[in-house]
């Protein structure tokens, strides 16, 4: 193994700050335990008490039994006319229950004297004050010197002053921000080789993408002594983005040979991108290095002849490494990359089983028409054991019927008539709504309650719908993403159609017969 560099995820807190990423309170828990099954070793979760959301997130993030990575607290250094211990923002940080803070305070001069207008001396005085008092109440500190290199381009001196101050009051990393995100390789080497001549802790790495180099500054940060890297997946964030830890990390490992995750984990990384991607409601941008759907696409001509003879001529690694795959598109070969190992978290070995092979088919197949698993986790286990035989139908749909009415106050009203079967009895149930899919929700639930009482427990935590094939217009496929809890745990489910209605129905359905299944399996 090579060396050791930590990875600290800022998704959830610098990555939501991008525009267009919209992650709820639970989103950002279900995010928090992949990127902890993967090995990342720091999850910045947010800014606490900065939003309602971020409130949620730390109180239920205690709950969660994580196995490896640091959940982490964000917030500033001390305001001038506040003292450390009765600073607003540092208390919030306290109050948030986690191990590791991270703080961040001003390094370029001219930040000092135009945003914060106070002097520079004060400015120490701030720094040293706030990670004392966080080390005084036990958490860890990462420092974060906002603008470094920005910093030393203006006044290296002071610059260099501020991350000293940081380390003599006990700051147990510090971490170069390339904020700004406009500097170059160069100033990155010739920097943080400036700062490792003041500094005896750790060093870390934090790069925005506006010049289009977060990750290749990333990387020579490393090269130069670096040894914390600071990104998020698919590299959301503000403005142009941060350093996208989905090109990051695989180039640490299989590129400079550096341990960077859990061993065996690299090849999920796709999986992981995607299933960020679908929580976050964004379209995918399938030419990303390495986790991208064209990322080891081919097209035509001599590319094609050439890696089907010997993949390394136009791939400069396996795909299967990143757990992606090649494509020779003018034969439209396609696949789901990590299907089997989805069916080993659930207790199925696929490998094993003389289904696999036509269950997997079974999935690329449905992929094509717009289904996509890696975000449905409910939804993917029932297909699983269907095709296994080891599942039961718990009830059957007759109809259903949705109606809107527009009355004359102005008023939308809408009510929902669901008709099933359970064990040859037929069910009805009628229920009015906040909307269609609210309704339908309601009605199902109200019916089916009669035979399985559990499911008075069953609520609809989020509604996501996505556009498939935006090129068809309003006649456009249509994917809903439906997340459901019981109190105990949540899944999702979904369901794919050019009508929101049956999608929505689908996304439903399965939602309580996976619900159902769960209680079978159990007392099995």
């Amino acid at each position: 193994m090579g060396q050791r560099v930590e990875i600290f995820d800022t998704t959830l807190r610098d990555g939501t700050q991008g525009e267009g990423v919209n992650l709820s309170a639970e989103d950002k828990i279900r995010v928090a335990v992949r990127l902890d099954e993967f090995g990342i070793d720091f999850i910045e979760g947010g800014w606490p008490g900065s939003n309602p959301k971020d409130v949620e997130f730390f109180q239920n993030v205690r709950n969660v039994k994580l196995s490896h990575a640091k959940i982490t607290a964000f917030g500033s250094t001390r305001h001038a006319k506040y003292p450390a211990d009765q600073d607003p923002n540092l208390l919030k940080m306290i109050e948030s229950g986690t191990e590791v803070v991270t703080i961040f305070g001003k390094t370029w001069d001219l930040h000092v004297t135009t945003a914060l207008q106070v002097d520079l001396d004060t400015n120490l005085e701030m720094i040293r004050d706030s990670v004392a008092f966080l080390k005084s109440n036990g958490r860890m500190v990462i420092y974060d010197a906002e603008h470094y290199f920005d910093g030393c381009k203006g006044n290296l001196e002071y610059a260099l002053k501020t991350i000293k101050a940081a380390e003599e009051a006990g700051a147990d990393r510090i971490v170069l921000c390339d904020t700004n995100g406009g500097s170059l390789p160069h100033e990155i080497a010739q920097y943080t080789r400036e700062a490792a001549q003041v500094c005896s802790v750790p060093l870390g790495i934090h790069c925005h993408n506006d010049g289009g180099l977060a990750v290749a500054n990333s990387l020579v940060a490393v090269q130069n002594g670096v040894t914390h890297v600071q990104g998020t997946m698919n590299g959301y964030g503000e403005r142009c983005g941060n350093a996208d830890l989905c090109a990051v990390i695989p180039n640490l490992v299989l590129k400079l040979g550096y341990e960077a995750i859990r061993e065996g984990e690299l090849p999920n990384l796709t999986g992981l991108s995607r299933y960020i991607e679908e929580l976050a409601n964004l379209p995918r941008r399938e030419e990303r290095p390495f986790v991208g759907m064209s990322a080891f696409a081919h097209k035509g001509g001599i590319h094609v002849s050439a890696v089907q003879r010997e993949s390394r001529t136009y791939e400069h690694v396996d795909p299967k490494l990143v757990g992606n795959q090649q494509r020779i598109l003018v034969s439209e070969l396609s696949g789901q990359s990590n299907i089997i190992h989805q069916a080993r978290l659930m207790g199925i070995d696929l490998e094993k089983s003389r289904e696999g092979s036509r269950i997997v088919q079974r999935i690329k197949e449905m992929e094509n028409q717009g289904y996509f698993f890696e975000a449905a986790d409910g939804s993917l286990e029932l297909l699983i054991r269907r095709e296994l035989g080891q599942h039961r139908k718990f009830f059957e749909t007759i109809s259903y019927r949705v109606t809107v009415e527009d009355t004359a106050a102005g008023n939308l009203w809408t009510e929902a008539t669901v008709r099933v079967r359970v064990n040859g009895e037929v069910l009805y149930e009628v229920s009015d709504g906040d909307g269609p899919v609210n309704a339908l929700d309601t009605a199902l639930r109200k019916a089916l309650t009669h035979k399985y009482p559990q499911l008075s427990r069953v609520r609809l935590h989020d509604y996501k719908v996505r556009i498939v094939n935006s090129q068809a217009g309003t006649a456009a496929k249509i994917r809903v993403l439906i997340e459901s809890g019981d109190g105990e745990r949540d899944w999702i489910t979904m369901g794919v159609s050019e009508n929101i209605i049956e999608a929505s129905w689908e996304a439903l359905t399965d939602s309580i017969d996976y619900r159902l299944l769960l209680d079978e399996l159990k007392s099995s």
